[in-house]
């Protein structure tokens, strides 16, 4: 799905605790910061003391997302964050690249591939499904 316009993605945005039942609630924030610029700031948190920290500028004109900061916390303690920073002297990381995860352990150096993650389309059902997946079903 290709990033909407501003009204259909805080319909996306504002919905989110409805669509997924494992959301207990949401305090993100859809805000224009000019013309066609926008930010999207909050956090989401779900069951198991798990809580989704979001950061996006949009751009509506062009469609896109363009820089992002997504931080998972599990009991106050941040387990994972994606960014589009770029390492390009990092091969293993070409497949998505700019994007990709940082994972335990020696989370600030430990980068994976972001699969998923996009600047064309919104990251936060994927990264929703994610957590349910990988860090709510244990």
């Amino acid at each position: 799905m290709p990033l909407p316009d501003f009204l259909a993605y805080g319909e996306l945005i504002y919905s989110l605790p409805e669509t997924y039942p494992t959301i207990q609630y949401s305090t993100l924030v859809l805000a224009t910061i000019g013309p066609t610029l926008a930010k999207l700031e909050g956090q989401v948190t779900f069951e198991g003391d798990v809580v989704l920290d979001v950061w996006e500028l949009l751009d509506f004109d062009a469609r896109r997302i363009l820089h992002y900061s997504y931080e998972v916390y599990r009991a106050g303690e941040k387990i994972l964050w994606y960014d589009p920073f770029e390492h390009p002297h990092m091969p293993e990381l070409a497949s998505t690249y700019p994007h990709h995860k940082h994972v335990l352990p020696d989370i600030k150096h430990n980068r994976v591939p972001a699969a998923g993650i996009s600047f064309e389309q919104p990251n936060l059902p994927f990264l929703i499904q994610e957590i349910k997946r990988d860090l709510l079903s244990r």
